[in-house]
C-alpha cells in the first residue's frame, strides 16, 4: 500500500447504481492528502475511472489491490493538490480545498 494511513473503505456492491457515481466523487472529495479510499465494486468500473482520471487529473492515484472474478478493490490515493491542475479547469476537491479555476 502507498500510504501509512488506514485506508477508508467503500463498498459499492450496497449502493444503487443510480447514486455510485455521485456518491463515490462525494467520498473522494472528503478525503485529505495521502488518504486513501479503499474502494470495492462486483466488476471493473473503466467508465468511472476515466471519469476520475478525467475530474481529478494526477491527483488521484489508482491502485487495483485485486481484480479478479470475487471482486475489483481499488485504492484511490489523494496526493497533494498543485496549482498547474487548476490550469484544465478541473476540480480538485479533496479536503485541502477545490482546485477548480471556475471559482
Amino acid at each position: 500500500m502507498s500510504t501509512a494511513h488506514t485506508p477508508f473503505l467503500f463498498d459499492a456492491r450496497g449502493i444503487s447504481k443510480r447514486f455510485r457515481h455521485a456518491a463515490i466523487f462525494g467520498a473522494l472529495e472528503s478525503l485529505g492528502d495521502g488518504e486513501t479510499m479503499r474502494f470495492v465494486n462486483d466488476h471493473d468500473p473503466q467508465p468511472l475511472l476515466e471519469q476520475l482520471r478525467q475530474r481529478y487529473r494526477n491527483q488521484i492515484q489508482i491502485e487495483y489491490v485485486q481484480r479478479d472474478r470475487e471482486a475489483v478493490v481499488i485504492d484511490f490515493v489523494v496526493h497533494p493538490f498543485k496549482a498547474e491542475q487548476a490550469a484544465g479547469g478541473s476540480c480538485g476537491g479533496g479536503a485541502g480545498g477545490c482546485g477548480c479555476s471556475g471559482g
